[in-house]
């Protein structure tokens, strides 16, 4: 925190007190968004929510170093000797895209309140995110617990009885948003979340109760006018201004002898940043590709892929060309890019999206491929102007993701994980080649390994479950996507439809997809060269989900795939199905065929 001010107060406690001083008047801010009790993230919809994971005790605060925002807690939970005010889960959620914005939230005992300080006076949609991380949604008795609170904001209650699993629809792992719209008119926003002595107290454990809150983001329903930047320390401003002329004036004069003397160019951005790759790939300059893109006119946008919007352009050669543009803002997003360009430019496959170059200058870090007129699968599938997908083409696009994942794991000089495997990372060309796109999240491990253990990265509901459950990444989770994929082109509806009632809801109930075979069986079976076997007894999706991976080398699973007569058993893939049961846009005969 700031040091003390006028008021002899710490200046972010001064913030705090009656009508919060900081800011007042036409305001600093116009937006805030907070992570409740845990680190930084950003959201899929470019949403930057600040970290919120400072220890607060009974009766504490905290106010941000720009004083943007401040939490306030008060209470001590009743019969519990060793007392925490956050919490954390390793669950993945459902009804969001962002499914590690619900793995942390702040609790409190009694009295929880945010506030948005130095904001400019308006109108704002207060989004308020939960998720049920403490009482589970099992049929055992520590379901019975009922956490019950009020909310209020700007001293209305908005909320009253609020029950995160009651609005979850009963359950623990479904995230839960509510907007709000509230008027700020004297530069503050405060959002209180107060136990009124309901529900229990004690289920699954001593002091479960109180309120609880995963994420908080304040957006303006107006145009802003303030510059929505912290404050500038005014401290030796006159000394500070000096120094930096004087300093500019000697660091000038050495530059330019340097440059006069060597003539030699220093390091830029892109040299630095694809020091590291094997290939590199194709550079284009950054006015090349505002110009293609006719300065990424809106028009122009095709949708927003995993860092940053996609645009079309047309290079000065004619080609057409898919720009990718990473936000500015985006740490994850950066870290994805240079993945990306790693991968993608170590990999060519027919069923693989091609990379024509990129553009790194200064700020700005761009992705340039190829142009695919059908864009992605799930548009072709369940887009409003979805194709007429006939079922010889749907095995065709089977088929070709098939061998471009074959490819990754078994054929390229490198072994790779896709790890995002999905409809809409399949993008069609104009003959509907399906082609594998956007390996931001992919990862490389040797053939030494059976698995790697790492952070669950992915999209609900491709996630194989030794992965979300364990983080055991294998080439077997991009298997078990694929295996959601091809249900999604055979039975013409995505994964999840939170519209229909019981089994119907999820695609994954009527299949069985713990065997899974290597890709290149896969790509064996869809094309007729070996026996499918079948599959008499259903399990649970998730229980009894271990499955045998004796993996130890590309060279044994080959040798395993070419064995179909001693294998027929145990390589059943997840594309098996109750086909009696499939909806009537499924189509029988294709399925049947593919799976002898």
């Amino acid at each position: 925190m700031e040091s003390s001010n006028n008021s002899g107060l710490p200046s972010g406690l001064n913030c705090l007190q009656r009508n919060f001083p900081c800011n007042r008047g036409s305001g600093r801010y116009y937006n805030f968004g907070i992570k409740c009790g845990g680190p930084e993230i950003k959201s899929s919809d470019g949403i930057v929510f600040e970290r919120d994971n400072e220890i607060l005790g009974p009766a504490s605060y905290f106010v941000t170093d720009t004083n943007r925002w401040a939490v306030r807690n008060v209470g001590y939970f009743v019969g519990n000797n060793n007392p925490q005010y956050t919490k954390k889960s390793s669950s993945q959620f459902t009804n969001t895209l962002d499914s590690e914005l619900f793995q942390t939230a702040r609790i409190s005992a009694s009295s929880l309140r945010y506030y948005g300080l130095g904001l400019e006076n308006g109108n704002y949609t207060v989004s308020l995110q939960f998720a049920e991380i403490q009482i589970d949604d099992s049929t055992t008795w520590q379901s019975l617990g009922r956490r019950i609170f009020d909310i209020y904001v700007q001293g209305n209650r908005v909320f009253k009885d609020f029950n995160i699993l009651k609005e979850a629809g009963g359950s623990s792992r479904q995230a839960v948003r509510k907007d709000i719209t509230a008027q700020v008119s004297e530069n503050y926003l405060e959002i209180h979340l107060f136990w009124a002595g309901k529900g229990t107290c004690c289920i699954p454990f001593q002091g479960t109760y109180g309120p609880l809150i995963s994420a908080i983001s304040a957006t303006p329903n107006f145009k802003p006018s303030v510059s929505n930047k912290p404050p500038s320390s005014s401290k030796n401003r006159t000394g500070l201004i000096v120094g930096v002329i004087v300093g500019v004036g000697v660091v000038s004069s050495l530059f330019l002898a340097a440059f006069f003397i060597f003539g030699r160019k220093p390091k830029t951005n892109e040299d630095e940043e694809l020091q590291g790759i094997g290939v590199r790939p194709y550079t284009f300059n950054y006015a090349e590709l505002k110009s293609a893109t006719e300065d990424f006119n809106l028009a122009n946008k095709l949708g927003e892929g995993g860092f940053g919007p996609v645009y079309k352009g047309k290079l000065n050669d004619g080609r057409i060309i898919a720009v990718k543009q990473l936000s500015v803002a985006s740490r994850q997003g950066k870290s994805q890019f240079d993945t990306e360009i790693a991968t993608i430019s170590a990999v060519q496959h027919r069923n693989l999206v091609k990379l024509h170059g990129c553009c790194i200058e200064a700020d700005q870090r761009l992705l340039v491929y190829e142009y695919l007129e059908n864009k992605s699968l799930d548009q072709a599938l369940f887009g409003k102007g979805s194709l007429n997908l006939n079922w010889q083409t749907r095995y065709d696009i089977c088929l070709g993701v098939a061998r471009g994942l074959a490819y990754l794991h078994e054929e390229s000089r490198l072994r790779i994980v896709h790890r995002d495997v999905k409809a809409s990372n399949i993008l069609l060309d104009s003959g509907l080649i399906p082609k594998i796109s956007d390996f931001g999240l992919a990862r490389l491990y040797d053939d030494t390994k059976t698995h790697i253990s790492t952070r669950v990265a992915g999209t609900i509901g491709y996630l194989a479950p030794e992965y979300a459950m364990r983080g055991h990444l294998t080439e077997k989770t991009d298997v078990f996507a694929f295996g959601v994929v091809a249900l999604e082109v055979v039975s013409g509806r995505p994964n999840s439809d939170l519209s229909l009632e019981g089994e119907k809801m999820y695609l994954l109930e009527w299949t069985i997809p713990m065997q899974r075979p290597s890709m290149s069986r896969v790509v064996a079976m869809l094309s007729g060269d070996t026996e499918v076997s079948r599959v008499t007894s259903k399990p649970g999706y998730l229980t009894g989900w271990k499955f045998d991976d004796t993996t130890s080398s590309m060279s044994d699973q080959a040798t395993r795939a070419a064995d179909t007569s001693n294998n027929t058993t145990s390589t059943s893939t997840s594309m098996v199905a109750d086909v009696d049961n499939l909806p009537e846009k499924a189509t029988k005969p294709m399925l049947h065929n593919i799976l002898g």
